[in-house]
C-alpha cells in the first residue's frame, strides 16, 4: 500500500528533505549535532511534518522506535502493554528507544494522559517520547512540563520559501511519476491547502491519474471546497469549520466566530429542526464576522 501512496512512497526520511522553516530546521538540527533527544511535544496544524521529523529524527540517530496512533490505541491497558513491553527492553542498536506516540491529543485527558505521565518518567533511563499533536492545549499541563514543546508553525516571512519548497517537492514527484503539468496548477493546489503537504500530496495523486495536472482540474479544487463546506456543515461539524476560519476571517472576528459555533453547536443537541438551527448559525456569522 504505501507503494502505492505517493504520500508514502515520498516521505522524506532526513531532516534535510523534509520542507520546514529555517529555525525549526535549524532547531532539529542542533540535536542530530549533540546526538541526544529529549521528550518533545511536536504540535501544529495537520500534514506539516511532525511524524515525518520524528521518524528522520530516530533514523538518521540510529535509535529504535515504535508508533502509536492514539486516536487509533487510546485505551491504558494497550498503551500500557505496548509501551511496557517496547521500552522495557534493551535496543538492539545500543542506544536508547523512543516511543512515538502520534495524534496524542486524541487520548483521554482524564485516564490515558495522565497513566502516560508515569510512563515517561518509569522509562526515562532506557526510552524518549516524542508526541505529536494539531491542539496542544488538548494535552494536560504535566505532559507540557516533562516535554519540550516545539511549535510547527510558518513564520509569514517564510511562507513563499516554503511553498516554493512544497512546488519543488510536488515537480521530482510528478516526473518521477510520468505526470505532466502545468506549474501555475501546482501553485493553485499549494496555496489551496497550504501549509497541509499531506492533503496536497494526497489530493494531486488524486488528480494525477489521468496523466496530467492542468488547469481542468481547478474546478475540481473549487467544488471540493464547496462540497467539504457543505459536508461539514451537515454534519453539524463545527470544529471542521472553525479549524479553516483562519484562512477566511479576520483575527479580531475570530473570537466572535468562536462563540457564535460554540452557541449553536450546544442548541444543536436539543432544536426541533436542526436545519433551521445550521441556517440561523450561518446568518449570524454572516451578520456578526468579518471575513478577510
Amino acid at each position: 500500500m504505501q507503494e502505492h501512496l505517493w504520500v508514502e512512497k515520498y516521505r522524506p526520511t532526513t531532516l534535510s528533505d523534509c520542507i520546514l522553516p529555517s529555525q525549526l530546521k535549524k532547531d532539529f538540527g542542533l540535536i542530530l549535532k549533540q546526538k541526544e533527544l529529549q521528550n518533545m511535544l511536536l504540535t501544529g496544524t495537520a500534514g506539516t511534518g511532525k511524524t515525518t521529523v520524528a521518524k528522520a529524527l530516530c533514523k538518521e540517530l540510529n535509535l529504535d522506535y515504535i508508533i502509536i496512533n492514539g486516536s487509533e490505541e487510546s485505551g491504558i491497558d494497550t498503551l500500557r502493554n505496548k509501551i511496557k513491553q517496547f521500552a522495557s527492553s534493551v535496543s538492539l542498536e545500543g542506544g536508547y528507544k523512543v516511543v512515538i506516540l502520534d495524534e496524542a491529543d486524541y487520548l483521554n485527558p482524564q485516564s490515558t494522559q495522565p497513566a502516560l505521565r508515569g510512563f515517561i518518567e518509569e522509562f526515562s533511563s532506557n526510552c524518549r517520547f516524542i508526541l505529536t499533536c494539531n491542539f496542544k492545549n488538548r494535552i494536560i499541563e504535566p505532559l507540557h512540563s516533562r516535554c519540550s514543546v516545539i511549535e510547527f508553525g510558518i513564520p509569514k516571512g517564510q511562507k513563499q520559501s516554503i511553498a516554493a519548497g512544497m512546488m519543488e517537492r510536488l515537480e521530482h514527484i510528478l516526473t518521477t511519476e510520468g505526470v505532466s503539468y502545468e506549474q501555475p496548477v501546482l501553485a493553485e493546489l499549494i496555496m489551496k491547502y497550504f501549509p497541509d503537504f499531506r492533503r496536497t500530496i494526497n489530493e494531486l495523486q488524486r488528480y494525477g491519474v489521468s496523466g496530467s495536472i492542468d488547469s481542468g482540474i481547478l474546478v475540481n479544487v473549487n467544488d471540493v471546497s464547496v462540497g467539504n463546506l457543505m459536508s461539514h456543515l451537515k454534519l453539524k461539524d463545527f470544529r471542521k469549520i472553525y479549524d479553516s476560519s483562519t484562512e477566511y476571517v479576520n483575527p479580531q472576528s475570530i473570537p466572535q466566530l468562536i462563540l457564535i459555533l460554540a452557541d449553536y453547536q450546544y442548541k444543536d443537541s436539543f432544536v426541533a429542526d436542526h436545519e433551521l438551527n445550521m441556517v440561523a448559525c450561518l446568518t449570524e456569522i454572516m451578520a456578526g464576522v468579518e471575513f478577510k
